[in-house]
């Protein structure tokens, strides 16, 4: 299915924290703060919190003299055999766990792949129970967080193909099923806010979903509460955009 061109990122700082990946990557014995502002044109403020993310994550190691260096995340992010893709799951996996611990929700990286809704990944906990599958989530776009983030990054004969092969039948009393009152709410959700479902899946449960824009196909990252969790609802989504980062990077990289 055709992907929007130039679809938003939930984390706008992607392209900077990648810019600096490069230029500390120039530097073997390592590089100050003050010169990787001035190669990547980042102002201080703005690259303090960048260094703190890349340092957290493992892609960034700061050595005795307070330079920064390349760390093993990147190492491993390289290409290397057979093995390569089963440390990427595994750290993308740590990613997801200190991201359900952070916003105390259960989270989800979902890819639209081939024309249908795939959870690729997810995090949950006793205290965070991932949302009961009751119906299968490839038939259920229209009504869930994940299924909503990922059809408005298609275009509009996407999203008619999508809807022809999976009809949008009513889940709960929430749920959309005018294909006309849906894209619309498509075209007029904004880039930058999450997409939110309030018990249109499934009674009992509401959602959030981001975008994440790491290659051509279109992605999302979510997360779903009990519905007597949802006054964090939107904090807890806000916390999932600001919190983006170290996902996209797992995925971009």
């Amino acid at each position: 299915m055709a992907v929007k061109p130039e679809p938003a990122a939930p984390f706008p700082g992607l392209p900077y924290a990648l810019r600096v990946l490069d230029a500390v990557s120039r530097h073997d014995d390592g590089v100050s703060d003050t010169q990787i502002s001035r190669e990547t044109g980042l102002p201080p403020a703005h690259l303090t919190s960048l260094l703190l993310t890349l340092r957290r994550e493992g892609y960034l190691e700061q050595v005795a003299d307070r330079a920064y260096v390349i760390g093993s995340a990147m190492t491993l992010a390289a290409p290397s055999g057979p093995a390569h893709g089963t440390a990427l799951e595994a750290r993308l996996q740590r990613v997801l766990t200190r991201l359900r611990d952070a916003v105390g929700a259960a989270v989800y990286i979902s890819r639209y792949v081939d024309g249908e809704i795939r959870i690729t990944q997810y995090a949950d906990g006793p205290g965070t129970p991932a949302v009961t599958e009751w119906v299968d989530f490839r038939s259920a776009a229209h009504a869930s967080a994940v299924g909503k983030c990922l059809l408005a990054q298609l275009d509009r004969n996407g999203r008619r193909d999508h809807i022809a092969r999976h009809r949008t039948p009513r889940l709960t009393s929430r749920t959309i099923t005018s294909e006309k009152v849906l894209f619309s709410k498509l075209d007029s959700q904004p880039a930058t806010v999450p997409v939110l479902d309030l018990q249109e899946y499934a009674i009992g449960t509401v959602c959030a979903a981001v975008p994440l824009t790491a290659g051509a196909s279109a992605g999302c990252l979510a997360l779903s509460l009990p519905v007597s969790d949802a006054h964090r609802l939107r904090a807890a989504a806000e916390a999932l955009n600001r919190r983006a980062a170290p996902v996209l990077l797992s995925m971009a990289l």
